[in-house]
C-alpha cells in the first residue's frame, strides 16, 4: 500500500461567493437525511416542502488519481470539487476526515456518494488514516474503480498540483486486455516485464504493448492513455496466485547477455517455459535414447524435538541421465548444453517408477512431517531397526543392480560387528553375602565394551524407544543402533536387549550405573532370568546363579513328602506350598503365602511346621500371630490336622501365667492386639519361625504392632494373606520390611523408585520391575488356577471368639434365661416348656449375631454395640471381593442382614437384597447374576429354596440352622446344575456358644435338626435335662 503526501500550495478550501438565499426553514444535513429515508421508502421521492441547498449546485465529491512523487506508482484521493457553471472542475482539494462523511454529510453528498465512501474506507484498511489517498488495491480497488467508471467520478491528474488548479481529465471505461510476461531489452541487459494486447490487436508502434500504468487490483487494472480497465494475466495454464506472480515480477533479475542462454535452459529444464518466458531463444535437440541410472543418497539431518535434538534418517532418490542427475520430481527436465546445442533429454518414466517401486518393497515411504516432507525425492524408512535391516541386506544387494549408493558424512548406519557378549559377576570380601557385582558386556575387535553405561545414555536420550509398547511392538529380528564411547556404531539385536531392559529396570532410573551394577544376593533370581533370555558367556557366581535357579523357577523347588504326623490329605498345589516354604527355610528367606481364602493357608501352615519338627529343626517355638478372631480357628485346626504339635494359647487375662511354658510349646498363638502389650516378654524367646496371618494388618510400618513383629527373635519369617495389597504399596514394603529388610530397600527409595511412579503414573517399567523383584518371594495361586484339584464343594467352619461388652451380654442373657426356662421345666416338664425354651434359644442366638438384635432385656440395658461376627463377616467379604468372589450372604434374621446392609453402604459396596418384604424379586436375582453387584443378601423364608444363583462361588451362612436340610438347600441356591465353579461354604459359629454346642449335639443326636426350627418354628423336640443344661453352661473362662 502506498500512502501519498500532496502538494496543498495550490489547492483552496475556500468557497467562491455565492448569492445568498432565503433561510431554509430546516438545516441543510437534516433535510439531506430525510431525503436519503424517503428515498429509501419510495422509489420517487417528492418532497412537499423541498428546500434547496445553493451549496449543493456549486460543489460535488470526486475521486482523482495521480502519479506519486516517484512517477511508478498511482494514488487515488477523495476530493472535495468546485464546480464551474457548466459543471467542470474548477479545483479540488483532497478531503482529510473521511468518516465524517458517514456520521455528518455535507449537503452536498449525492444518492451513491456513502456507498463510495465506503468501499473506499475498506480499499484503505491497514493504511496511514491521516491522508485521504491511497494506491488502489485488491479486490475492492478493482470495485471501486468499475462504480467510479460507471458514475463519471473518476478523473486524471498529472500531479496534484494540477488537480488543485482543477487540471483534470475523466478517465475513460477502456476493454479488457490480455497480458503477457516478456523480457525487454534494455541496453547490455534483459529486463523481466508484461507485454498489454494493443487496443485493437495490431501494433501501431514498437511500444504498443506498453501501458502507462499497472495498478496491484484483482484483477489488475491498467491506466493508459487517459483509458482505464481490466487486465487479463497469461499464467500459461498455472495454478499461481496473482500476489506470487506479481512477487515473482517484480523480484525478477535483470539479466546479462551471458545469463540469458543458461537461465533459457533451466526455465526449460525444470518445464517452466510455460510460466515464464525465455530470455533467448533456444537451438534445442529431443532424445529418447538415454536410459536412467537410480542414484540414492543416504543421510541423516539432526531436528528439535521439544526440548532435545532427535536424528531423522532419510534417503533422496535421484536418476542419473548420461552424466546429468535430476531429482524424482517429474517435472525436471534433462537439459544440456552441447555446443550451440540445448540437447532434452526424455525421461523414462517407467523405469523410474520401477526403481521407486523397488524401494517401496524394502519399506521406504514418503515423509509425513516437516521438512522432509517437501524434499523432492526424499524417502525414509519406519524405525532404526528398518534402517539397519537394509544397511545389512539391501544397500550391496542395490549396488550389484546398478544403482549408485552416496553415503553422506552423517549416515549413521556403518556398523561394526559384534563378536560375542558376556556376563562377569564380581563377589568382593567387603560385600560378604549381601550384595554382588555384575558386568554386563559385548566385545567389539576383541575388546570388552560395558554395555550397562550405553543403555542408560540411549534410555535417557529416547525415552520414547524404550517404552514397553514399542519394546513389544519389536521383532526377533529387529535391531536398535547404539554408539560406543570410542564412536563406533554397533547394531544389537533387540531379542537380546528386551530380556536385560525387563530384568534390569534400575537402567530406567538409576543414572548413576557405571560399568558395572551392585546388585542384592537376593536379586540372585534375575541372573536367572538373563540366562534364559540372553546368550552370554558367564564367568564368576556359580553359587548365585545356582540359588537364582531355584528363586526363579518355582517348579524345580524339590518336592517335599507330606509329614507324618498331618491328620490331612494335602492336594498337589498345597505340596508345592509346602515344598515353596521349605525352599524359603533352606536359604534363609521369608515370603508371602498369599492364596486365596479357603485354600487352605492355614493347614499348608500347620504341615511346614510340623515337617520342621519331625526333621528335629524345631528347636524353638514357631509364634503365629493372627486377629484375635482368628485364634479360635489355629487352636482348632492345629488339634485336627497336627495333634502331635504342643498348642499354647496366649489369650485372655490368665496368658499371664503361660509365659514360662512359651520354649516348651510347638506352637504359640497370640494377637494382633496383644503384641503390643506383650512386647518385652515376647522378645525374651528366640523363634524358630514367626507367622504372621493376616499380615495386611501390619500394612502401617509405623503401628507399635507392626515394630513389635520386627524386633521379635527368629530364624525364620512367613506372611499369610489372601489380600497382600488392598491400599497402596505402601502396605507390600512394609510386610517385606518384615520378611526380608533391604529387598525394596528403604521406605523412601522405595516410594521414590516404585510406589510414586506406578501409583500416580502408572509406570509399566517400574510396575514390571517391581513384580520381578518380589516374585521368588510371594507365592500367590487363585481358586481359578487351582479348579480343577478342587472339590466341588469346599465347607468350612469359622469359629469367632466373642469379647468385651457382648460377651459380657451373652453371660447376662444366658444365667437370666437359664433360671427362666429352669423355673417353666419344674412347674411343667420338658415337653411343655418349648415356648420359653425356644424364646430363650432365640435371644442367645440373636447376641451370638449382634447385640444390636436383642430388643429388651429385663433391668439391663443393652450396651454391646460391638459383634465379633459382624466385625469378621466384613473383613472376610473385602478380602473375597478382592479376590473377585460372588459371595451369596444368609441369614435367619431380616433385622440382621439390615445391619449388614448399613456396613456394605459405609464401605460403599454395592449389593442386591432379597427378603420377604421385597417386591421384584426378579430384578434382584438379574441384579446378582448379571454381575452388577457383588454380594447378594438373602434371607432364609424368602430364599432358601426356588432359586438360581449360578453366579455365586461362595456362600456364608452368618448364623447356623439347625435344621441341615434347610442349610443344605440354601447353598445349592449356588451349587446346582449349571454352576461351573468350585463352591465354598463358610459357616460362621460363635465359639463356645450354642451356636457350638447345638451343633456338637447334632453330632450325636440325629433327631435334633428336626426338633429346633429357625424362628420359632418348632417339632417335637427330644432335649433332655443333660442336653439343656449343656445348652445354658457358661462361656469358657
Amino acid at each position: 500500500m502506498t500512502t501519498v503526501d500532496y502538494l496543498r500550495e495550490k489547492a483552496s478550501d475556500a468557497p467562491s461567493a455565492r448569492t445568498p438565499a432565503r433561510s431554509p426553514a430546516l438545516p441543510a444535513p437534516v433535510v439531506s437525511w430525510l431525503q436519503r429515508v424517503e428515498a429509501a421508502a419510495h422509489p420517487q421521492p417528492k418532497l412537499t416542502d423541498e428546500v434547496v441547498d445553493p451549496k449543493a449546485a456549486q460543489y460535488k465529491f470526486v475521486y482523482v488519481m495521480a502519479p506519486t512523487s516517484g512517477g511508478r506508482h498511482v494514488a487515488l484521493c477523495l476530493c472535495k470539487a468546485r464546480l464551474r457553471p457548466n459543471g467542470d472542475v474548477a479545483a479540488a482539494s483532497p478531503v482529510s476526515e473521511v468518516f465524517s462523511f458517514l456520521s455528518a454529510p455535507p449537503a452536498y453528498l449525492e444518492g451513491d456518494d456513502i456507498d463510495l465512501v465506503r468501499f473506499f474506507i475498506a480499499m484503505r484498511s491497514g493504511s496511514a488514516q491521516g491522508t485521504s489517498a491511497t494506491e488502489p488495491k485488491g479486490k475492492v480497488g478493482a470495485i471501486l474503480l468499475q462504480m467510479l467508471l460507471e458514475q463519471g467520478k473518476l478523473l486524471w491528474a498529472n500531479s496534484w498540483a494540477d488537480m488543485a488548479g482543477g487540471l483534470v481529465y475523466p478517465l475513460q471505461c477502456g476493454p479488457t486486455r490480455l497480458a503477457s510476461l516478456a523480457w525487454r531489452d534494455e541496453g547490455r541487459v534483459a529486463k523481466l516485464g508484461w507485454s498489454v494486447e494493443p487496443v485493437g490487436g495490431a501494433a501501431a508502434h514498437s511500444a504498443a504493448d506498453q501501458i502507462d500504468y499497472m495498478l496491484p487490483t484483482d484483477p489488475p487494472w491498467y491506466i493508459d492513455n487517459l483509458s482505464c480497465g481490466p487486465l487479463e494475466l497469461n499464467r500459461g495454464g498455472i495454478d499461481i496466485s496473482l500476489a506470487e506472480l506479481q512477487a515473482l515480477v517484480a523480484q525478477a533479475p535483470t539479466l546479462t547477455g551471458t545469463d540469458k542462454k543458461r537461465v533459457s535452459q533451466l526455465l526449460l529444464a525444470h518445464g517452466l517455459q510455460q510460466l515464464m518466458p525465455l530470455p533467448q531463444p533456444l537451438t534445442q535437440r529431443l532424445r529418447n535414447d538415454v536410459k536412467p541410472i537410480p542414484h540414492l543418497l543416504l543421510d541423516a539431518v539432526q531436528l528439535a524435538d521439544g526440548s532435545a535434538a532427535r536424528w531423522q534418517d532419510f534417503a533422496v532418490l535421484a536418476f542419473d541421465y548420461d552424466g546429468q542427475r535430476v531429482s524424482f520430481d517429474p517435472s525436471q527436465r534433462v537439459v544440456r548444453q552441447v555446443g550451440d546445442l540445448t540437447e532434452i533429454i526424455e525421461r523414462d518414466p517407467k523405469l523410474e517408477s520401477d526403481a521407486l517401486d523397488k524401494l517401496g518393497e524394502i519399506g521406504f515411504r514418503k515423509p509425513a512431517t516437516a521438512p522432509l516432507n517437501v524434499m523432492a525425492g526424499a524417502l525414509q524408512l519406519e524405525s532404526q531397526a528398518h534402517w539397519l535391516r537394509f544397511a545389512e541386506q539391501s544397500v550391496d544387494a542395490l549396488s550389484d543392480a546398478g544403482w549408485h549408493l552416496q553415503k553422506s558424512a552423517k549416515y549413521r548406519y556403518d556398523v561394526v560387528p559384534v563378536e560375542d557378549w558376556y556376563a562377569d559377576i564380581d563377589e568382593p570380601a567387603e560385600a560378604g553375602n549381601a550384595w554382588f557385582e555384575l558386568e554386563l558386556g559385548i566385545v567389539v575387535a576383541k575388546k570388552r565394551v560395558p554395555l550397562l553405561p550405553v543403555l542408560v545414555q540411549l534410555i535417557r536420550s529416547a525415552p520414547l524407544e524404550f517404552d514397553p509398547s514399542v519394546l513389544a511392538a519389536h521383532g526377533e529380528a529387529d535391531q536398535m543402533l547404539a554408539v560406543l564411547p570410542d564412536g563406533e556404531r554397533v547394531a544389537l539385536p533387540w531379542s537380546r536387549l528386551k530380556p536385560i531392559l525387563a530384568t534390569l529396570g534400575e537402567l530406567y532410573f538409576n543414572d548413576k550405573i557405571k560399568a558395572r551394577l551392585r546388585l542384592s544376593t537376593l536379586d540372585a533370581a534375575r541372573l536367572e532370568e538373563l540366562a534364559r533370555g540372553v546368550d552370554l558367556q558367564w564367568t564368576g557366581g556359580e553359587r548365585l546363579r545356582e540359588t537364582g535357579r531355584k528363586l526363579s523357577q518355582f517348579g524345580a523347588v524339590k518336592k517335599v513328602e507330606a509329614p507324618a504326623g498331618l491328620q490331612a490329605t494335602l492336594r498337589d498345589y498345597q505340596l508345592d506350598g509346602l515344598a515353596w516354604m521349605q525352599f524359603l527355610r533352606e536359604y534363609d528367606l521369608g515370603g508371602i503365602l498369599a492364596d486365596d481364602m479357603g485354600l487352605g493357608k492355614t493347614v499348608q501352615t500347620l504341615a511346614h511346621i510340623l515337617v520342621e519338627k519331625e526333621a528335629g529343626r524345631l528347636t524353638s517355638p514357631a509364634l503365629v500371630i493372627a486377629p484375635t478372631s482368628l485364634m479360635a480357628n489355629w487352636f482348632d485346626e492345629a488339634a485336627r490336622f497336627a495333634p502331635s504339635l504342643k498348642v499354647l494359647l496366649l489369650q485372655g487375662k490368665e496368658r499371664m501365667e503361660s509365659f514360662d511354658q512359651i520354649d516348651g510349646a510347638d506352637i504359640v498363638l497370640t494377637t494382633y492386639a496383644l503384641l503390643p502389650r506383650d512386647e518385652e516378654e515376647l522378645r525374651k524367646h528366640h523363634y524358630h519361625l514367626v507367622i504372621l496371618d493376616e499380615s495386611h494388618y501390619i500394612k502401617n510400618t509405623r503401628s507399635k504392632a507392626a515394630q513389635t513383629a520386627g524386633s521379635l527373635d527368629a530364624s525364620h519369617r512367613l506372611c499369610l494373606s489372601g489380600t497382600p495389597l488392598e491400599n497402596h504399596l505402601g502396605e507390600l514394603w512394609s510386610q517385606f520390611h518384615f520378611l526380608i529388610p533391604g529387598l525394596l530397600g528403604d521406605e523412601k527409595t522405595f516410594n521414590t523408585q516404585f510406589r510414586h511412579p506406578i501409583e500416580r503414573q502408572d509406570d509399566p517399567v517400574r510396575r514390571t520391575l517391581l513384580n520381578r523383584r518380589i516374585r521368588p518371594f510371594l507365592l500367590r495361586r487363585t481358586k481359578d488356577n487351582v479348579a480343577k484339584e478342587l472339590p466341588q464343594k469346599t465347607e468350612m467352619v469359622r469359629r469367632i471368639e466373642l469379647s468385651g461388652p457382648q460377651r459380657d451380654l451373652y453371660e447376662t442373657v444366658r444365667l437370666a434365661m437359664d433360671k427362666k426356662v429352669r423355673d417353666e421345666i419344674d412347674r411343667k416338664g420338658v415337653a411343655r416348656s418349648q415356648i420359653v425354651i425356644l424364646e430363650a434359644l432365640l435371644k442367645l442366638r440373636q447376641v451370638c449375631c449382634d447385640p444390636r438384635l436383642v430388643k429388651s432385656m429385663p433391668s439391663k440395658k443393652n450396651t454391646a454395640a460391638v459383634s465379633a461376627k459382624l466385625t469378621d463377616l466384613m473383613q472376610m467379604v473385602e478380602d473375597l471381593l478382592g479376590e473377585g468372589r460372588k459371595i451369596l450372604v444368609f441369614s435367619q434374621f431380616t433385622s440382621m442382614l439390615a445391619l449388614i446392609e448399613e456396613e456394605l453402604a459405609l464401605r460403599k459396596i454395592p449389593y442386591a437384597l432379597l427378603t420377604g418384604e421385597t417386591r421384584d424379586r426378579s430384578a434382584q436375582v438379574a441384579a446378582f447374576q448379571q454381575g452388577a453387584v457383588p454380594i447378594f443378601l438373602i434371607s432364609l423364608k424368602a430364599g432358601g429354596v426356588g432359586l438360581n444363583l449360578t453366579a455365586a462361588d461362595t456362600v456364608i451362612h452368618y448364623d447356623p440352622w439347625w435344621n441341615p436340610a434347610a442349610e443344605n438347600q440354601a447353598t445349592d441356591r449356588a451349587w446346582r446344575i449349571g454352576q461351573d465353579k468350585p463352591v465354598f461354604v463358610y459357616k460362621l459359629i460363635a465359639k463356645g456358644t450354642l451356636e457350638e454346642k447345638i451343633q456338637l449335639l447334632q453330632q450325636k443326636k440325629s433327631e435334633l435338626a428336626h426338633s429346633i426350627l429357625s424362628e420359632g418354628e418348632s417339632q417335637k423336640m427330644a432335649l433332655t435335662q443333660e442336653d439343656l443344661q449343656a445348652i445354658f453352661a457358661p462361656l469358657a473362662e
